[in-house]
């Protein structure tokens, strides 16, 4: 059942996404990582001009369960932060492929390998 994950959408295994339109990724964390996750209470990300390389830590995500670090799918440069999801992060749940997107990246190149179809994440997460 993988019409849960957008099919424009590559995934990572550790439930980040990327969306790439040109040379800018949208990253995000998926909705199955929100549900484990529950109540989200703090999010903590890299601010804009930091440079990331793909599989760093571009930030935090805090639960009343745990906190979870937010790898970066891509390399590149941060250019926007979501700043209305930092002020009250527990917004994340109400449209986590829309404006429930973390950072936005300008990309040094652009290669996206080892990222999953949505088809693969769903299988991943759903153990279909």
């Amino acid at each position: 059942m993988s019409s849960e994950y957008p099919q424009d959408l590559y995934y990572l295994d550790s439930h980040e996404y990327v969306r790439i339109d040109d040379d800018i990724a949208t990253i995000g964390i998926t909705q199955f990582a929100i549900n484990q996750m529950g109540d989200i209470v703090f999010l903590d990300l890299l601010e804009v001009g930091a440079a990331i390389v793909k599989g760093d830590s571009l930030g935090t995500i805090e639960s009343v369960k745990a906190v979870e670090t937010l790898n970066s799918p891509v390399s590149g440069t941060v250019i926007e932060r979501n700043q209305p999801l930092i002020d009250s992060p527990e917004d994340i749940i109400d449209d986590t492929y829309g404006a429930g997107w973390l950072l936005k990246v300008r990309l040094d190149d652009l290669e996206i390998e080892d990222t999953l179809t949505a088809e693969e994440y769903s299988a991943l997460v759903e153990g279909d």
